[in-house]
């Protein structure tokens, strides 16, 4: 099969991202019991339920593609095509209630992302990014902002500081040092929100393939830029270390108060 997504490919993965919410939301808000996994994250019932029907769909349809997921784990990721899935991104978020939890859906051509999907159940908001088109939030063409070059006017989102390593802390605070000023705590939303134009950068660290190959397609397809902290594309064995802008010139910028 050539490097294409095909329509196809999109309806499937909106189905998988359809039933997922079925399942986050008869689970929000209700008492659950809060796991902890080897790596200290939490997961619920909810991210189990929800792999494991996002899986069956993907999988049904596209048998012979590989499955990269947060709970169910690798199988065939050597194939050229492989779907990587988050249920919940966001798990700590939804287990206390907050609504910025999202389920993230990725497909993957040869190790590179070249379509997403940002689902947020409880918000009613979807991204869908594909590459080489617009990227839509609810069914509608999005840009990302092209103006905000400077860093001095940008915002800058990251999960939490505890993200960071000794290593890390200080590259982050000096890039944060530069912004208008940092918001933590919006989990996968972030990044639709910079595709809208609503914010600017996004600096993360600690992450797994599965927490950012799907939002890349939806990033690049506004018009912003997504890379590592070295500006490298993403890929499958890209690092847990994440810069997303909305201009390429905010990026560059952004890349050397990192470095």
């Amino acid at each position: 099969m050539e490097n294409r997504v095909t329509d196809e490919h999109i309806r499937v993965a909106m189905q998988a991202a359809d039933a997922a919410r079925e399942i986050t939301l008869k689970y929000f808000r209700q008492p659950l019991e809060i796991v902890q996994k080897l790596d200290d994250s939490p997961v619920t019932i909810a991210d189990r339920e929800a792999e494991r029907l996002i899986r069956d769909i993907l999988e049904s349809a596209f048998p012979d593609y590989g499955f990269y997921g947060e709970e169910t784990g690798q199988s065939n990721i050597n194939n050229n095509w492989t779907w990587v899935v988050d249920p919940i991104d966001g798990t700590a978020s939804f287990s206390t209630g907050k609504p910025t939890f999202g389920t993230l859906i990725a497909l993957c051509y040869q190790g590179k992302p070249q379509l997403g999907i940002i689902d947020h159940a409880a918000l009613d908001d979807r991204w869908v990014g594909v590459k080489g088109r617009a990227t839509t939030y609810n069914g509608k063409p999005v840009k990302a902002n092209p103006n905000n070059t400077d860093l001095a006017s940008a915002t800058a989102y990251t999960t939490t500081p505890r993200m960071y390593t000794d290593e890390t802390l200080p590259r982050y605070q000096a890039l944060a040092d530069l912004c208008k000023f940092t918001i933590f705590g919006a989990d996968c939303l972030a990044y639709g929100l910079v595709s809208c134009g609503f914010t600017d950068l996004i600096i993360e660290a600690d992450l797994k393939p599965y927490d950012f190959m799907a939002v890349a397609p939806v990033i690049e397809g506004a018009g912003g830029v997504i890379s590592d902290w070295e500006g490298k594309e993403l890929t499958l064995e890209t690092g847990d270390q994440i810069l997303a802008a909305a201009n390429p010139s905010l990026h560059k910028k952004a890349l050397l108060a990192l470095a």
